[in-house]
């Protein structure tokens, strides 16, 4: 026995040996695979959390890897001018107003498909330099509760202050970009006059100016306000949760943010990024993002979810950025001090 033990030895040895190398040389080649895919790269300005979902989600089913680069809106500009001569990014996913801006600067090229024909025009450029991928609507979510209680429930927005005893919840103005636009909206759609009117009218039953977009409509489903003026992105969340909360949309009109895609000028990858696109304006995409939480309303008009979160069109109001920076910081500060502060 003794004079086999030395082969056995070396037999365990080799054999060790060869299930190493195997393992080592199996992770090697996934890793070689992993390495080999095709790379895109979007500069966004939008949460990083809400584009990683798309981008682990086309990585799966496409085999194309998407970097993301999150930027701001300035960082984003100051970036695609500095690479004009040697773009890094193939991709712009950001708000219609940066889309319209990047057309403006020359840094998108444009691009038109059988999937992106099927968006309305309202959501796209004119001329095919961006897309709109989805859009969120302000709207009213009231709490259960409160619509069993009320023999009328708001329609409109002329119908908030009727009732002086309704609790209301919104997000600040100068928090953020979404809770603006509907300040624009509304003197866009109804002068400046009209608005302020309104808006002090409602400021005595507004429980909280709210710092995230998110607080109004957590508020509503809790009951500590009967109805929050929210994102439907926002308010979806709490409904899909089983809270008892109802979306209501303005039957006169409501602001939105629209979110698109443009192609950047000497993209490398063209073909990859003009698949991305069509990619995000079809059901996957937003399907993605609902698994995780987020309820964008998508643009393409014959997608599932659109039908399911929309029960009846929205009617919504373009305003078309009319209002430059300067012009939406005086606006701003016309809002807080006359309503905010109550200051004539």
């Amino acid at each position: 026995m003794k004079r086999y033990l030395p082969l056995l030895l070396i037999s365990f040895f080799l054999i060790i040996l060869a299930i190493t190398g195997t393992t080592y040389l199996a992770g090697y080649a996934g890793k070689e695979n992993k390495d080999s895919l095709t790379a895109i790269t979007v500069y966004t300005t939008l949460p990083i959390e809400q584009v990683s979902v798309l981008a682990q989600e086309y990585e799966r089913i496409a085999k194309v890897r998407v970097n993301v680069a999150p930027l701001t809106e300035k960082e984003l500009f100051i970036k695609l001018i500095e690479e004009s001569s040697k773009p890094q990014a193939d991709l712009i996913l950001a708000n219609r107003k940066t889309l319209k801006q990047a057309r403006s600067s020359a840094l998108l090229i444009p691009y038109q498909s059988e999937y992106t024909d099927i968006i309305p025009d309202r959501f796209q450029d004119t001329d095919g330099y961006w897309t709109g991928v989805w859009y969120d609507p302000i709207i009213f979510a009231a709490n259960q509760d409160y619509l069993k209680k009320t023999a009328k429930k708001p329609l409109k927005w002329s119908d908030l202050p009727l009732d002086s005893k309704v609790r209301f919840g919104m997000t600040d103005f100068l928090a953020a970009d979404a809770a603006a636009n509907l300040l624009y909206t509304l003197v866009a759609a109804n002068g400046e006059e009209q608005t302020l009117s309104f808006l002090k009218k409602l400021h005595p039953q507004i429980v909280q100016y709210a710092k995230f977009l998110a607080t109004p409509a957590r508020m509503a489903s809790m009951g500590e306000v009967d109805i929050a003026i929210v994102v439907h992105s926002e308010a979806m969340r709490y409904v899909k949760d089983g809270f008892p909360v109802q979306i209501i949309y303005p039957e006169d009109g409501t602001a939105y943010l629209l979110t698109g895609v443009g192609l950047v000028r000497g993209t490398t990858h063209g073909a990859e990024a003009k698949q991305f696109i069509d990619w995000l304006t079809q059901e996957g995409a937003l399907s993605a993002m609902a698994q995780h939480k987020f309820y964008f309303v998508p643009t393409n008009p014959e997608a599932r979810m659109h039908r399911e979160y929309v029960v009846k069109d929205v009617q919504l109001i373009d305003h078309h950025d009319m209002y430059l920076p300067e012009q939406q910081r005086k606006l701003l500060d016309k809002w807080v001090q006359a309503v905010r502060l109550g200051i004539q």
